[in-house]
């Protein structure tokens, strides 16, 4: 039988298990079991600690994953759900720059078929869904065994779902094109809900399609629905209920999957299952979310705030590595980071971004670097530890997201309720709104761009806003390249501040806008093959 905890991924299809067995030490760090390595699949749901041990590899898949397994490099780079994620994502946009060599590729978009970024998220996003169908199924029979109860099963399976709805839709955010376009008619996914681990399961693996962008919509809405059934609403912890998934992060991931819909009243539905609803001093009743007094709490204080509804844990001995944990990437090398990716003053300048609100002051670091300066992010500041989580779903996006639903739906007073709710805590009385700006759907995404930057959601704005000829980029947008600061002076940064980006825009047209399928996908998936995106 094939050992379950050695993983052998190739494409979407491997004979695949758990890649690792790994648990939280004090629902803190992970911790390498070395004598699990030798169990095989029906050792590994034996009992009820193993069966917690499989889960823990699913999230360990999520949180650092592997790099290049086919060309026998297994460290951990922080795919798919540790820092590459949300590197990437900031990558596809402007807010953000790359301003060394190491993110060239997606910076700017100069991706094939086989450059590495774009592969490996493929990979392990696949990697991580099919840890996800083999837990599933273990747990199933656990629980048919007696190893488990019903109850406890069901939370393990609530959690394996979200994992594989998060996972789906950030494949679907980067290799097809927006719901938008067409009601979800393009190439979707493929959508992938049975285990892949025998040679049988592999060949019919094969017959699978992409599908269209819908289907992989409806399946991904259909998991979160029985997540949200399954998962409890809080755990036995604060820093657990962040790590693991709960109630809550599934709500809270459907307003998002909404949003990209522009099914406004299905984001406001789930929004105010969070309390989206009241009018002020919003608390939501399931999970007890709210937001922090300040902005900076929840980085600071990562595995117990109020506000992190799901952040993917990272411990000193288990995350991205040097070349992959959120820190390192963002961090400033006056601080011991690597100065790889810093804000862009596309973003930083804009008169919308007051010079003292303290996402600016607090949460960003200016530094000299001999005759030029760049400003980099400090929400991750746990350099060289590099035990920072890594934040996928706050509160605060959860009223942005209602904020903008109800926006469209022409309740402005709501929609200006929620977003003073994360605005105000950040500027000083006299920059608060006290109604509603002339164009407030244009200030709620502009106050996206601020407080969600260096989480990596620039690009799922993008995505879903590329048809939108008001406020969307209309493909992906121009960037400064870094080479422009180093040659114009001191200092580039200063509300007002003009700098013309060198890297022209990609219109929404261009095969660039979705990365193309990777190379190990088409040796290996004759149906896949051809269903490549075009221009690749």
């Amino acid at each position: 039988m094939k050992k379950l905890l050695k993983f052998n991924y190739k494409s979407a299809f491997a004979v695949s298990t758990l890649a690792c067995a790994l648990i939280f030490t004090s629902c803190e760090k992970f911790t390498e079991l070395s004598p699990l390595s030798s169990l095989d699949e029906k050792n590994a749901f034996s009992t009820a600690q193993n069966v917690e041990l499989a889960m823990n590899g699913v999230y360990w898949q999520a949180a650092v994953g592997y790099y290049d397994p086919g060309t026998g490099l297994t460290t951990g780079r922080g795919y798919p759900f540790g820092g590459a994620s949300i590197e990437q994502g900031e990558m596809r946009g402007e807010d953000m720059m790359n301003v060394q060599a190491f993110y060239q590729f997606t910076y700017e978009s100069t991706y094939t078929i086989s450059t590495a970024n774009n592969v490996n998220m493929w990979e392990q996003l696949y990697a991580l869904i099919n840890q996800a169908n083999v837990t599933i199924e273990g747990v199933k029979g656990a629980i048919a065994s007696g190893v488990i109860s019903q109850a406890t099963g069901n939370a393990y399976i609530g959690e394996c779902l979200f994992l594989r709805a998060i996972a789906h839709h950030e494949l679907l955010l980067n290799f097809s094109r927006p719901y938008v376009d067409g009601k979800g008619s393009n190439l979707g996914v493929p959508y992938r809900t049975t285990a892949i681990s025998t040679p049988s399961s592999i060949e019919e693996a094969k017959k699978a399609t992409r599908g269209t962008v819908a289907e992989a919509y409806t399946n991904l809405l259909k998991d979160l629905d029985e997540a949200e059934s399954l998962l409890p609403d809080t755990r036995s912890a604060k820093d657990v209920s962040i790590s693991r998934a709960t109630k809550g992060a599934a709500i809270a991931l459907k307003t998002r999957v909404k949003l990209h819909q522009e099914d406004y009243d299905g984001v406001i539905a789930e929004a105010n299952k969070l309390g989206a609803n009241a009018t002020g001093n919003f608390t939501s009743a399931i999970g007890n979310y709210k937001l922090e007094a300040s902005p900076v709490t929840p980085f600071t204080s990562y595995k117990n705030n109020t506000e992190s509804i799901f952040s993917v844990a990272q411990s000193s001995a288990s995350n991205g590595g040097v070349n992959g944990a959120i820190s390192n990437m963002f961090g400033a090398s006056s601080l011991s980071g690597r100065d790889l990716i810093s804000t862009s003053p596309l973003l930083y300048n804009q008169d919308f971004w007051k010079a003292d609100d303290i996402r600016k002051t607090d949460l960003h670091l200016r530094q000299n670097t001999g005759n030029y300066k760049f400003v980099f992010s400090k929400k991750y500041s746990r350099i060289g530890i590099n035990d920072d989580w890594n934040p996928l779903i706050r509160y605060a996006e959860v009223l942005l997201n209602a904020a903008e639903a109800y926006a469209y739906k022409g309740n402005n007073a709501q929609a200006l309720n929620l977003l003073n709710a994360v605005r105000n805590r950040a500027v000083k009385a006299a920059d608060r709104y006290t109604t509603a700006p002339a164009d407030l759907k244009l200030a709620i995404y502009q106050e996206r761009r601020i407080e969600f930057t260096a989480e990596g959601k620039r690009w799922g704005d993008i995505h879903r806003l590329a048809l939108n000829s008001t406020y969307g980029t209309k493909g992906i947008p121009a960037k400064v390249l870094a080479t422009q600061l180093t040659a114009a002076g001191l200092d580039n940064y200063t509300i007002g501040v003009t700098i013309t980006p060198s890297k022209a825009a990609i219109p929404y047209a261009d095969n660039r806008f979705v990365w193309p399928l990777p190379t190990s996908e088409m040796n290996s998936n004759p149906v896949l093959r051809g269903e490549q995106n075009p221009g690749y």
